[in-house]
């Protein structure tokens, strides 16, 4: 829980051996702040070490997956310290400038998504709604995606002279000219769209996104455990091999020089645009 909120902000539940791990912050469009973060890998790692669980839903509370990262609600906690789990730089909360958001964003992004997407069971996504900015790195981390016929998926940083999300998977989980019209527009992709692209595995009704994707999860658990993370394993290396791995670094770095060129000629590191603006704008 985060100060002004009373309830988890993630809730984990187990039905046989599926796990449910759900994103807990309807009325801000479960948007991500650090306490969320560091929440969702407790469960990801209580997931993993349950050994009767054999695969891991990720699913958002309310009418939306994740509207991204938290830029204004009242549980905003980017300033606060938290102990450091997927890398080894230092703590930004008393640093100042390009040192405090490259540290911050190196653990609480970039990092985190690595350290999930490489969890040895499988996770299938859950998503309905919006699924922005950061909620696509989220989406993407997950080895499936299940899409209600009312999703949408959208990164509308370019809005804010950013080039697309920490974890910049985009020419991996779509076409580059997908991938840039994507960027480059802002515009909103709907779920049958982004299952013609192959981004998503299955759209299905509203009402029935809960029990169709815990089906599929079902059918999966029915594979042998050892066998499900070394073909896991198997898929991540080759998309490594393709250049993601790699391609992240060298994307993440071209985004922190956009944050630092936006705090030299903009009002801050965002270009001035806040929620009320990237709502106005389309997003």
């Amino acid at each position: 829980m985060t100060a002004g909120e009373e309830t988890p902000v993630v809730r984990y539940a187990r039905k046989g051996p599926v796990a449910t791990v759900t994103m807990n912050r309807p009325d801000y469009r479960n948007a991500q702040n650090s306490a969320m973060t560091y929440a969702l890998d407790r469960a990801f790692y209580r997931a993993v070490e349950d050994d009767e669980v054999k695969v891991v839903v990720l699913a958002g509370e309310g009418r939306h997956f994740s509207a991204g990262h938290d830029i204004g609600s009242p549980g905003r906690d980017a300033h606060l310290p938290f102990d450091r789990k997927a890398g080894l730089w230092w703590d930004h909360s008393d640093k100042t400038g390009a040192e405090s958001r490259y540290a911050r964003e190196s653990e609480v992004y970039l990092g985190m998504c690595r350290r999930w997407r490489e969890l040895p069971k499988p996770v299938i996504a859950s998503v309905q709604g919006a699924c922005v900015a950061g909620g696509l790195m989220l989406a993407w981390i997950c080895d499936l995606i299940v899409a209600a016929d009312d999703a949408f998926f959208a990164d509308p940083v370019v809005r804010m002279g950013i080039p697309g999300v920490e974890y910049f998977a985009h020419p991996w989980v779509m076409p580059p000219r997908i991938a840039k019209e994507f960027l480059y527009t802002g515009d909103r992709m709907p779920a049958r769209r982004a299952y013609e692209l192959g981004m998503v595995n299955r759209v299905v009704p509203r009402d029935e996104l809960a029990d169709r994707t815990r089906e599929l999860a079902e059918h999966i658990a029915e594979m042998p455990r050892m066998g499900l993370a070394l073909t896991k394993r198997a898929v991540n290396q080759a998309e490594d091999l393709q250049g993601l791995h790699t391609g992240l670094d060298s994307v993440f770095g071209l985004h922190h020089l956009a944050h630092a060129h936006n705090a030299e000629t903009a009002r801050d590191s965002l270009g001035g645009m806040d929620i009320k603006k990237m709502k106005e704008a389309g997003s």
